[in-house]
């Protein structure tokens, strides 16, 4: 209420205003505010400011003028505000990603706790039902050990379990919301499931705000960094400049093309039901990477 009577005050007394603010933890609240009532806002990415690097001084009145200062010459980068549907599903699957995180922590902290002792699981592959009746089977001397073994087991499968609800939520919401057609479409391609396709879809929103497929990498960090000079070109590795958690996913299912090309029998079912366009590129994909990976020997 307090915002809205403030924002009505600035608005009186000006023929025209244009907000903005720095994006946070606060969302996009008050940019739907702002827009309600009329007025034009901008919600500004603060990583694209400009700042001078010898400038140590910090308040909310030098902030301001300076949001102000940059607006009126142009140099501000405003982000996409999704609506208030899309953030939903971005915050659940976010919530979704923290319990990923919580679960790996508690996994090794179980396996260093293991390693500490001098117990090695015999088999290579860990974390599935065999392994965790191999550490039920564990035994110590110490009743202290023993407990905090079966505490970190625990906290094993209680995070593992939040992980399992939040992903049968996630594909209850899908089919309902509005870019359920584009993630159905992404599934069509190889090495993305239903979270990687979902979490593209809900990080990136609507492709189309960019102009070239060149600006969309930019925007997840996948391009080259570069510094170059004069005639002098150098470029290195990728600038990781953007959605970490988009970038992280799409690294991951990029994996999957150093195979030959293939169609599973799982995404065979996705390629059936997707119109003839998204099969036609979900299996041109393949073998465009195909001829990266085994380039042609000249005769």
């Amino acid at each position: 209420m307090q915002a809205c009577v403030a924002i009505q005050r600035i608005a009186a007394k000006f023929d025209r205003v244009h907000f903005c603010y720095e994006a946070g933890p606060t969302g996009y609240g008050l940019h739907r505010l702002i827009r309600s009532l009329g007025q034009s806002c901008m919600v500004v990415a603060p990583s694209l400011m400009p700042r001078k690097p010898g400038d140590r001084v910090k308040t909310n009145r030098r902030d301001a003028l300076a949001l102000a200062r940059l607006l009126r010459a142009g140099e501000l980068t405003a982000v996409w505000v999704p609506d208030e549907g899309h953030e939903a599903m971005r915050d659940l699957v976010r919530a979704r990603s923290a319990a990923v995180e919580t679960l790996q922590v508690h996994q090794q902290q179980t396996s260093a706790f293991m390693l500490k002792h001098g117990r090695t699981y015999p088999r290579k592959k860990g974390w599935t039902m065999r392994y965790l009746h191999w550490l039920q089977e564990q035994q110590f001397d110490h009743p202290a050990h023993q407990i905090a073994l079966q505490d970190m087991v625990e906290a094993v499968r209680v995070s593992k379990e939040r992980v399992e609800r939040l992903e049968k939520v996630i594909e209850e919401f899908v089919p309902n919301w509005y870019l359920a057609p584009v993630v159905r479409a992404l599934q069509t391609l190889r090495g993305v499931d239903l979270i990687v396709a979902v979490t593209f879809a809900t990080e990136v929103g609507d492709v189309t705000r960019f102009e070239s497929p060149r600006q969309l990498m930019g925007y997840l960090g996948l391009v080259p960094g570069e510094r170059s000079t004069g005639e002098t070109v150098r470029r290195g590795a990728i600038t990781k400049a953007g959605n970490v958690r988009v970038r992280h996913m799409l690294v991951e299912s990029a994996w999957t093309y150093r195979h030959p090309p293939k169609v599973g029998v799982r995404k065979l079912y996705r390629l059936e039901e997707a119109p003839p366009r998204v099969r036609e590129i979900a299996w041109k994909a393949q073998f465009v990477n195909a001829a990266v990976k085994f380039p042609k020997v000249p005769k």
